[in-house]
């Protein structure tokens, strides 16, 4: 391997980041359920609760992402990328195999198990992700969460996309997809990302804030290239082999950021042989004295009196898990995520019926707009509140706030069924849902720290399985099948009409309003830390930097 592409090197950095938006842009397959969801309740004979309770089943598998929040504190990226690859190619490829009729379908409780495998596939994968990346540009946190959730957003877009491109939306050909490229892409990036040291100065952060700059432009080129093969309607078969080409250029292209890199450090090292002029050795006479400045005495009473006292960390430090779930701010933090993230993988596994129960025939067109809609709520509130915070102070649970507003909203719009409601709600809910997702990331490690932040974040996505039981699997399930039991069709059910979901999108818009007060209370709560933060970039050495 080059040296200036070692995963050591300051190239070789950037490579693993690149590898680290691929791994993200195939780990929103946990958010493609609805794409072939009618053909396993088709298959299996399913009422809709029992459709629900496997979807559960699918988010069920986060739950058991505390394990691989604890390995990321004592395994490397490149084993729990392998674990992660392994979990998908076995839950997806087993559901392959039942819908493409290869085999006969499994016992449910079977089926349940293979979901929770693919659902915890992408938690092994995220952690490795995430928890690396955030160590690695720790000065970027806002920017590094906005790119690598927005990916994560835009991948369920990519691959209804390809599938309706190429494969015209068969189900089959999906799980296929979703059982195979995930390993491929996980086995890539085992080469390439890992640990490193983070920006040693203010020209390397300001360097790491432009490269970033780079990778938002790309990303949103891609979202629009995504958007607009979505509203362009059918496509002959050209046209989608032209596409699904353009789109893979996409994808690759961030990989002449790290490119860009080399060429740049080459350039430099050219330029530093020609400019050297002082002694390569310096000895200790030579070099200034540094004054030592004495420690005040206060100090060292406080430390001698504290001596053997384990003080409790204030917010904004590093908190061990029991310390952090003892603070009030975690607690109001974890449930207005559920309030947000709970009702927003409600939509998600429900939308082919709800698109079905308001009489359309293909849903895959909401199942998109959710995912490039919620790229553009990561992308963009992961960009922006890093600049308000710079600028201003801003809390960013500001933005959870404003987002659960919009979510109201989206959720009231889809219960009065009007034409189109149904387009406006999985734009707003897409939003939404990638906005909370995005700041609720950067939040968490601003409030209790990056040292145990691999199972701190696994504990917050608790809210995932928890949410879609709560809403989905109880609340969704139960709702749609008193509404079904009057129309029953075959071995399962259909509720047809805005109904079945009306009281539904009522119930989820009262949990919103919680959730926004709450997230108000939260940012009055830790104004303190996030002026802290405004300060201490504002004065220091790299806000000086032109």
């Amino acid at each position: 391997m080059c040296p200036l592409l070692s995963p050591a090197s300051p190239a070789g950095k950037w490579l693993g980041f690149v590898t680290a938006i691929w791994v993200q842009a195939i780990c929103g397959n946990n958010y493609t359920f609805s794409n072939y969801s009618d053909a396993l309740k088709s298959i299996m004979a399913l009422t809709q609760l029992e459709l629900n309770t496997l979807s559960v089943a699918k988010d069920v598998g986060k739950a058991f992402g505390l394990l691989s929040g604890i390995a990321s504190d004592r395994w490397s990226t490149s084993v729990i990328l392998l674990i992660g690859s392994f979990e998908g190619l076995i839950g997806y490829g087993v559901q392959w195999l039942v819908v493409s009729q290869r085999i006969h379908p499994l016992p449910y409780w079977q089926m349940c198990i293979f979901l929770c495998l693919g659902g915890n596939s992408t938690t092994w994968m995220n952690t490795a992700v995430l928890v690396t990346c955030m160590r690695n540009f720790p000065k970027n946190r806002g920017p590094v969460s906005g790119i690598l959730k927005g990916y994560v957003g835009l991948s369920t877009a990519i691959f209804t996309d390809i599938c309706t491109a190429l494969f015209n939306s068969n189900p089959s050909a999906f799980l296929l997809i979703l059982a195979i490229v995930p390993a491929i892409i996980c086995l890539a990036a085992i080469l390439f990302l890992r640990e490193t040291t983070s920006a040693a100065g203010p020209i390397e952060e300001k360097e790491e804030a432009r490269f970033f700059n780079n990778f938002n432009a790309i990303a949103i080129i891609a979202a629009a290239y995504l958007l607009a093969f979505d509203i362009t309607g059918n496509h002959g078969h050209v046209v989608s082999l032209v596409f699904v080409a353009g789109l893979i250029f996409l994808l690759a292209s961030p990989l002449f950021v790290p490119l860009y890199s080399v060429l740049l450090k080459l350039t430099s090292n050219s330029d530093t042989e020609q400019q050297i002029k002082e002694p390569l050795l310096v000895g200790p006479e030579d070099s200034p004295a540094k004054p030592q400045k004495p420690e005040p005495a206060t100090t060292v009473s406080v430390e001698v009196e504290n001596a053997g006292i384990k003080q409790r960390p204030m917010i904004g430090e590093d908190h061990t898990i029991i310390e952090m779930i003892r603070t009030y701010d975690f607690w109001i933090l974890f449930i207005s995520f559920l309030c947000g993230v709970g009702t927003g993988m409600c939509v998600m596994n429900n939308l082919g019926q709800m698109g079905l129960a308001l009489g359309y025939i293909d849903v895959s067109i909401f199942v998109s707009l959710t995912s490039i809609w919620g790229f553009f709520g990561r992308i963009i509130s992961g960009l922006v509140s890093e600049q308000l915070l710079w600028k201003f102070g801003t809390p960013r649970p500001l933005w959870n706030a404003a987002s659960q507003v919009l979510m109201t909203l989206g959720y009231v719009i889809m219960a009065l069924a009007l034409p189109g409601s149904l387009y406006i709600g999985s734009i707003l809910v897409g939003i939404c849902y990638g906005v909370r997702l995005t700041i609720t990331v950067a939040v968490a490690s601003e409030l209790f720290g990056l040292k145990y932040y691999g199972l701190l974040y696994n504990i917050l996505i608790l809210n995932l399985p928890l949410g879609s039981f709560l809403f989905s699997g109880l609340l969704a399930g139960y709702l749609y099948d008193a509404q079904a039991a009057r129309s029953p069709a075959g071995g399962g059910n259909t509720c047809v009409g805005p109904h079945c979901y009306f009281l539904v999108f009522l119930i989820m818009a009262l949990a919103c309003v919680i959730g926004f007060w709450l997230d108000v209370l939260l940012a009055i709560r830790t104004k303190k830390v996030y002026s802290k933060i405004y300060t201490d970039r504002k004065f220091s050495p790299a806000s000086t930097v032109a």
